[in-house]
């Protein structure tokens, strides 16, 4: 029986009473699974939630046809969890509805704004109207099912299936929704932290806090455009965008919510928080967030102007910091971000085997370092060639000048050819110092969705980098190429 858990940030009341517990207590066949998980978009306390299980009739159409568990409450820390009747497989469409009762933490910096009402400072609870609601879905065999904004927009673009809420169509509209805002893949899986209390949660990914950030975003935009009296107005002007058209609008006609604007003001709202926080871990990765939300407003912007585009694209989702030869899916890519105006290429394939014994040193598959940055510097793929140095004009730097920004992508194969999965990885070693033959200093990153990491206070002078993956045998892989940054 695998636990599954399903994010709002809200720990749960079951709402059935004492007699329903009884009853439930004679029935001892039916097997059951336990749920549990959190609403956020900003902390969400009391919100009713309902989960339906997700069946095909007979023409292989999917819809919610059958109550999966008795509705429960979000707590004030909004957590909740109830038992799932049936076994836990198939797939299930959860919702979370407000009413009178129903709070929200405001998560947006310094305050969130209200339509005839005070505004209210950030980290207090704020009222929710009765139109307010969050979807997401997922199979409850294995994947977490967040509910946020985002995975409001994944299901509302889900429905435009021929096949209704289908597995397939609820994967592929996650994954473009995640591409839509610059995230990195299996993004809406990750659970938002609580944005108000994020000097208390060390350990949390960059990825995860730009997921909470994304949804931030959709609230943060009431304080800056009178026409949005709520974040319900926000949620369902881009909703009846995806459910008519598929997309967003890019940079918005004056009417619409634009793509451009929730990016943005997820940007400034990156920068907001680092003020906010006293924590310097999760400034550094605040930093790396405001960094990847600039990077992806000015994609949305140049694709705008280059093709005229009146919705949001859904290609490739890598933005200018993280560059990378996926060749073979074999090798990930180390980023620094740094202050000229060249990069060289050059490529290595170093990723290693697990698999036998046969070597003195087993290792995990090994990342490479893929650099595109302002600096000379090292850019390694799978191959051995070595590209001549080309000139490109670099994004405005946001990161403090004595800092490097390094990015990566994780391995999928070891040198055998075997495939590497990310349940495989434990997570990375960054090692650097002031010379490429002496790295004496390093970070050790426990969390195999991480893929950038800010590394400050670095002195004025030449700084070397490498990065190698640990399994979660407890193998190494050797380090990959160094790369370099000036300060």
């Amino acid at each position: 029986m695998l636990p599954a858990v399903v994010l709002l940030s809200g720990c749960g009341l079951d709402i059935s009473g004492d007699e329903d517990t009884a009853t439930q207590s004679s029935v001892t066949a039916e097997p059951t699974v336990q749920i549990a998980g959190a609403a956020v978009k900003g902390v969400i306390q009391q919100g009713l939630v309902v989960a339906n299980r997700l069946i095909a009739d007979k023409d292989g159409i999917y819809a919610p046809q059958r109550q999966a568990a008795k509705p429960v409450l979000t707590a004030d820390d909004g957590s909740y969890e109830w038992q799932l009747r049936g076994k836990a497989e198939g797939w299930a469409l959860v919702e979370l509805t407000a009413d009178g009762g129903t709070r929200m933490i405001c998560d947006v910096v310094p305050q969130c704004d209200q339509a005839g009402g005070a505004a209210v400072a950030f980290g207090q609870s704020m009222p929710l109207d009765s139109n307010f609601s969050l979807r997401g879905a997922g199979d409850l065999r294995m994947e977490t099912v967040n509910l946020t904004p985002l995975t409001h927009l994944a299901v509302t673009l889900a429905e435009r299936s021929g096949d209704g809420l289908s597995p397939v169509a609820i994967s592929n509209a996650y994954t473009t929704v995640e591409t839509w805002f610059g995230l990195p893949a299996g993004a809406l899986r990750l659970t938002p932290p609580d944005l108000t209390n994020l000097d208390e949660m060390t350990g949390v990914s960059a990825d995860a806090i730009q997921v909470a950030i994304a949804n931030a975003a959709f609230l943060a935009l009431v304080n800056d455009n009178a026409q949005w009296d709520s974040i319900s107005d926000v949620l369902a002007d881009v909703s009846s965008q995806v459910s008519a058209n598929g997309q967003i609008s890019v940079m918005g006609d004056g009417t619409n919510v634009a793509l451009a604007d929730l990016v943005s003001a997820a940007a400034l709202q990156s920068s907001e928080l680092q003020n906010a926080v006293d924590s310097s871990v999760i400034s550094q990765r605040l930093a790396v967030v405001e960094h990847r939300n600039v990077q992806r407003f000015k994609t949305i912007a140049d694709v705008n102007e280059e093709s005229n585009a009146d919705v949001a694209d859904s290609g490739d989702t890598t933005d200018g910091t993280t560059g990378g030869d996926e060749t073979a899916g074999t090798d990930s890519g180390i980023t620094t971000d740094t202050s000229t105006d060249t990069n060289t290429d050059t490529s290595t394939d170093t990723s290693t085997d697990t698999s036998t014994g046969s070597t003195d040193e087993q290792v995990a598959g090994t990342t490479e370092p893929d650099t595109t940055t302002d600096e000379t510097v090292a850019d390694t793929g799978t191959d051995t060639e070595t590209s001549e140095p080309v000139t490109e004009t670099t994004p405005e730097e946001t990161a403090p000048a004595n800092t490097a920004l390094l990015s990566w992508t994780a391995p999928l194969t070891r040198e055998n050819g075997d495939s590497l999965a990310m349940g495989e990885i434990a997570g990375f070693e960054v090692v650097y110092g002031t010379s490429a033959e002496n790295l004496d200093q390093s970070l050790a990153i426990g969390d195999a969705s991480v893929d950038e990491l800010l590394v400050d206070e670095l002195t004025e002078g030449t700084w070397y980098f490498a990065i190698r993956t640990l399994d979660t045998d407890g193998n190494r892989s050797r380090l990959s190429e160094v790369v370099y940054k000036q300060i």
